[in-house]
């Protein structure tokens, strides 16, 4: 009896056993097929459009607003139709509904940021070592600060290249400014200044994966300013004279940034690389 008894509390602690590693495999991403990879991707895809469709509800309510927010560094030269507001001109019947539309769209994806980033996390984090983990939530985060500190930057910029535009030939011709024109110049000024703000990010991930260091980017440092300065006569939509150099003074800024959080990420991973 005691020598079956010890054979049946065997078998059922390496039941257990196997019962665990069969778990333990299935909850282990690493194990995953192709195809579960392809529907986790999927349910974080569609949680990520589920958080934009609802954003973007609400900021509908909100369009007048909004409108009124993106208009406001129009001059008065574009008010070629009278009236105490500036309107802008719309060319066909549907396109004041569609420019709503899509200004809620923008909206609602800016506001489901949060969502989608942690979606993004959700997907990425099981692939990843713990000292990797560690850096993940600071990216993100820092990711999503710098693309607003940038798209607020923009807007305050916004109202030279837009004043410069209009009043350059308000002697010759009738400013009637279409709606879309308006924010698709919008769209890109804006765009440009938050892209532009992911430079740390973009350098301090570079250097963690080993791709480029500090002193790397010291030595060809003048070249990169040159480099930046140049481009930022191209990323800026309009031909003034003061967004290039806001634009330019923000990527040197951004850059010298940069290289100071590159050497302190380097002190910080000594330790960990250190012999115990």
């Amino acid at each position: 009896m005691a020598t079956r008894r010890i054979e049946d509390d065997s078998l059922e602690i390496s039941d257990n056993l196997v019962s665990e590693s069969e778990e333990a495999e299935t909850s282990d991403p690493s194990n995953m097929s192709l195809l579960d990879h392809l529907e986790e991707l999927r349910w974080h895809i569609v949680k990520s459009l589920i958080a934009i469709v609802i954003c973007t509800v609400v900021t509908f309510f909100f369009r007048v607003q909004i409108m009124d927010f993106l208009t406001r560094p129009l001059p008065a030269a574009a008010n070629a139709l009278g009236g105490g507001k500036v309107k802008l001109v719309v060319t066909g019947i549907g396109e004041g509904f569609t420019t709503h539309l899509l200004l809620a769209l923008v909206g609602g994806f800016v506001l489901a940021l949060p969502v989608i980033l942690y979606q993004v996390w959700a997907f990425i984090v099981p692939g990843l070592y713990q000292h990797e983990k560690k850096y993940a939530v600071s990216f993100i985060v820092a990711g999503l600060l710098l693309f607003l500190a940038g798209l607020v930057l923009g807007y305050i910029v916004l109202s030279y290249p837009v004043n410069w535009l209009v009043n350059f030939a308000s002697d010759s011709f009738t400013e009637l400014i279409s709606v879309s024109s308006y924010f698709k110049f919008v769209a890109l000024f804006l765009l440009a200044f938050g892209l532009v703000f992911e430079i740390p990010l973009v350098l301090t991930f570079l250097s963690l994966i080993g791709v480029i260091t500090a002193e790397t980017l010291s030595r060809k440092r003048a070249a990169s300013h040159v480099g930046m300065w140049i481009a930022a006569t191209f990323l800026t939509p309009g031909a003034d004279f003061y967004s290039p150099i806001f634009l330019g003074v923000a990527m040197s800024g951004l850059f010298e940034l940069s290289i100071g959080l590159i050497k302190l990420t380097q002190r910080m991973r000594e330790p960990e690389s250190s012999p115990r």
